[in-house]
């Protein structure tokens, strides 16, 4: 029997460590992954200021994981019915796959943004936007907008504030946070919401919500509302699904299957938990969904094999213990009904990235983002 993941993103690499300790022996486990590298997406923002970071954010596949056959491919298109994945160097057959593709920026068709606008979802894009960035201070200074005020839009702008003020440029640069709802992060609870907002205005950011982009130029924004200039513009206004998908999210219930042998996973799913909950797009879900599927493939697989019907699968409902962003040198956590700020939300905030990173990337990983964040290469010894 042949289990196919594709996509080495959170929930990809979570599928598949799980299985490679559930599969017997003799079943082969494939990932498919277009960089072959695991990006620790959550720390994405962090390379505008620390690009050095990059080795310690991006890790190979091969170091990850034990008996898989991590193959370096791009998935063009999944055909579910014959349960065959066409990629641009041929075709692999799977008797139960794992869709975790994640998703793409999505440019809602607004005219300009795929031409004028940086997204950052890889790393070539947190590059390009700061070579941008020092674009902008090296003709004396403008403005840098940052369209979308979700949490990938809120962490950017703030790391690229905290950028501005590290390089002595706050007074030239200005950071501008674009968001059409009334409020950023306007689909999370409001004392959350009205946190980020104060973080973002602490670290220099300004914020203009309730702000529709309809088209972009080569050096202007157009709104419903009028036109204003900038010198660089991130676009962070949301997400689609994977080309793969025909760009679409695909809709699953609570035990992710997509089909009888295919589950969905990641933000390439649109989940309805087993609470009957619409499940945000994030890392946290995806991350915790993996352990579900993985169960849910053992037991598709256990059934193929003896040609009988799945009788159970595990359905999953999403629970959070709470939400955790960086703004800057700053961070806003919340944790059950608690909000709070500052150190108390740097240390928890950087103690869920450490973990996942020592636990899942490596050790090393994880002391040089520490030393970074501590800002002393002193504190903590190389490994």
């Amino acid at each position: 029997m042949r289990v196919a993941v594709l996509g080495g993103g959170y929930a990809g690499l979570l599928v598949t460590r799980k299985l490679e300790e559930r599969l017997p022996p003799g079943d082969e486990l494939v990932l498919v992954d277009e960089t072959g590298d695991h990006l620790v997406q959550h720390e994405l923002h962090r390379l505008l200021r620390y690009p050095d970071l990059v080795d310690d954010v991006s890790i190979p596949l091969t170091e990850l994981t034990e008996r898989a056959d991590v193959r370096e491919a791009t998935v063009e298109d999944v055909d579910t019915d014959e349960r065959v994945v066409h990629l641009d160097d041929g075709t692999l057959d799977y008797d139960v796959g794992v869709v975790a593709l994640g998703s793409q920026t999505a440019d809602y068709d607004i005219p300009g943004v795929a031409e004028h606008a940086t997204p950052l979802k890889r790393i070539e894009h947190a590059a390009a936007l700061r070579r941008e960035f020092f674009d902008v201070v090296d003709t004396g200074g403008g403005t840098v907008v940052v369209a979308g005020a979700g949490l990938a839009g809120i962490q950017t702008a703030g790391e690229l504030a905290a950028l501005a003020e590290g390089e002595g440029v706050a007074d030239a640069v200005e950071i501008v946070l674009v968001e059409q709802a009334d409020a950023v992060a306007p689909t999370f609870p409001a004392r959350f919401r009205e946190a980020a907002h104060d973080a973002l205005a602490d670290c220099g950011v300004s914020v203009e919500t309730g702000t529709t982009v309809t088209a972009v130029g080569e050096d202007d924004v157009e709104t419903e509302a009028g036109s204003f200039r900038y010198d660089a513009l991130a676009w962070t206004g949301g997400i689609r699904g994977p080309d793969a998908l025909d760009g679409e999210r695909r809709d699953v219930r609570a035990d992710l299957r997509l089909d009888e042998r295919t589950f969905v996973v990641g933000d390439a799913a649109r989940v309805v938990d087993a609470d009957g909950e619409r499940v945000p797009a994030s890392a946290q879900a995806a991350v915790r969904a993996s352990p579900t599927v993985a169960k849910n493939v053992e037991r598709v697989l256990n059934a193929a094999r003896n040609d009988e019907a799945v009788e159970h699968l595990e359905k999953w409902a999403f629970e959070t213990p709470g939400w955790l962003i960086s703004v800057g040198d700053d961070a806003v956590a919340q944790l059950g009904p608690e909000v709070f700020r500052g150190t108390a939300a740097n240390v928890v905030k950087s103690s869920v990235g450490l973990t996942y990173l020592a636990e899942h990337g490596s050790l090393r990983a994880a002391l040089r983002v520490l030393r970074e964040e501590l800002g002393d290469e002193r504190v903590v010894p190389e490994p």
